[in-house]
């Protein structure tokens, strides 16, 4: 029964859990940790939940960003708006897809980094009667996407200013290398390099005369560099509303790791018969696997580790001390968060022990 004290440790298993409370304290101190300085817009590529992502905004975020069509399409038709989608347009498909959000939102903006999409792009706004927010993304090092310097970015802010139906509202520059490097000062170094790549960019936009509006970039690890370099004007932090492994690992005691894990995946113990290890039912299905192991949390667990033990099943170090019982129940930190929850339908919402709400995740495997 929702609510109902304790209830949290009934729930099925494998399910994510949220923490409501410690959600709520990452979202504000964001919120207050930015304000005054440049504009928030989120990445909801971690969470993937229009609940989230209006709590964000009623903190003070001017939107979400999206890297995916798909989610933003899922987030818009649950209301969401200041919808950003950083990936490039690509896809011959994508135009009116942007076009449908794009007529219902319009703060909507995304991003190209080639000639050929804009015309497409253009068309269909035209046929729809709307305008569409464009930004032009710079690479900034990744090598991911993105123009790779200042004449092939005027060149194509040139074509999109050109263009009817496309208003040119500025440039993105993410640097997603930069994000788990470990050590404060080696991030900064690293994000200097980057913004030194981006500045010249938007001086050169600028004086061929066109308003550079939005400079946005970014993320959870590099807030404070952002800060103290200030050539964005706007930031996309996404993992800080959880903090997973990852993060917590690589920002330590930094200001930008001084957010609460918020997040566990919940699983309970299948099988006690081998002597070293206990089997939990959460295994390869429940985590994601591209980052280090998840982490079994509190004190009866917290010293165990973690092995993937096949697609449903995870082994798990006795703890010491006291033997472990069927049905016990333990979670584990997120690994990686985003692709953790993108195995997921919803949002198992605590206080305490308390159950206060089953929140879907409507963007998850919004993939296209």
């Amino acid at each position: 029964m929702i609510g109902e004290p304790n209830s949290r440790f009934r729930l099925p298993t494998p399910a994510l859990i949220l923490d409501e409370a410690a959600l709520d304290t990452n979202i504000h101190h964001m919120a207050e940790r930015v304000r005054d300085q440049v504009a928030l817009r989120p990445h909801a590529k971690t969470h993937k939940c229009a609940w989230i992502a209006a709590k964000q905004i009623a903190a003070g975020a001017v939107g979400i960003c999206c890297a995916k069509i798909g989610e933003a399409e899922a987030l818009s038709a649950a209301g969401v708006r200041g919808i950003l989608l950083t990936s490039p347009v690509a896809d011959p498909a994508m135009p009116k897809r942007l076009c449908n959000v794009a007529a219902v939102d319009t703060g909507f903006v995304c991003v190209v980094d080639h000639r050929d999409p804009v015309g497409a792009l253009s068309a269909e706004a035209c046929r729809r009667g709307i305008r569409v927010n464009v930004l032009i993304d710079v690479d900034v090092g990744l090598g991911r996407t993105g123009v790779s310097g200042p004449e092939q970015a005027v060149a194509l802010a040139e074509h999109v200013q050109r263009c009817e139906g496309l208003v040119f509202a500025g440039v993105q520059g993410y640097g997603g290398h930069w994000q788990h490097i470990a050590g404060f000062q080696k991030r900064c170094d690293a994000v200097r390099i980057g913004m030194e790549r981006l500045s010249p960019v938007v001086d050169a936009i600028r004086t061929s005369g066109y308003p550079v509006g939005i400079i946005t970039g970014g993320g959870t690890g590099t807030v404070a560099a952002d800060l103290d370099l200030g050539v964005l004007n706007e930031l996309q932090p996404g993992s800080y509303v959880f903090m997973d492994v990852q993060y917590s690992d690589a920002l330590g005691d930094d200001d930008d790791g001084a957010f609460d894990t918020s997040l566990w995946v919940s699983s309970q113990v299948v099988s006690v018969n081998a002597d070293a290890i206990v089997t939990v039912d959460a295994g390869l299905k429940a985590f994601a696997t591209d980052g280090p192991m998840p982490r079994p949390a509190g004190a009866r667990f917290g010293a165990s580790t973690y092995m993937f033990f096949g697609d449903e099943h995870g082994a798990l170090t006795r703890p010491a001390g006291s033997p472990v019982s069927l049905g016990e129940r333990v979670e584990f930190v997120a690994p990686h968060c985003d692709p953790t929850v993108d195995r997921y339908d919803a949002y198992h919402v605590v206080r305490g022990d308390r159950l206060m709400g089953i929140v879907p995740i409507e963007a998850a495997r919004a993939s296209r």
